[in-house]
């Protein structure tokens, strides 16, 4: 199996887990200080993307 097709669908599965993870947090941040609710998605809208990385950089760097 190639490196591409595992990344396609570690990050796929990764990204919906890491949605449903979200979006199940969220129940207990919204209600809370606005502060709060600001600072968790922040994070939550940003944090995907250094593990999204990784795992492009490890697919496309044998076998290209």
């Amino acid at each position: 199996m190639s490196r591409m097709l595992i990344a396609l669908i570690v990050g796929s599965l990764g990204f919906l887990l890491y949605v449903g993870t979200v979006v199940w947090l969220a129940d207990w941040v919204l209600g809370t200080h606005w502060l709060v609710e600001l600072a968790y998605f922040l994070v939550a809208g940003i944090a995907w993307v250094w593990p999204a990385r990784a795992l492009m950089f490890w697919a496309a760097r044998a076998g290209a």
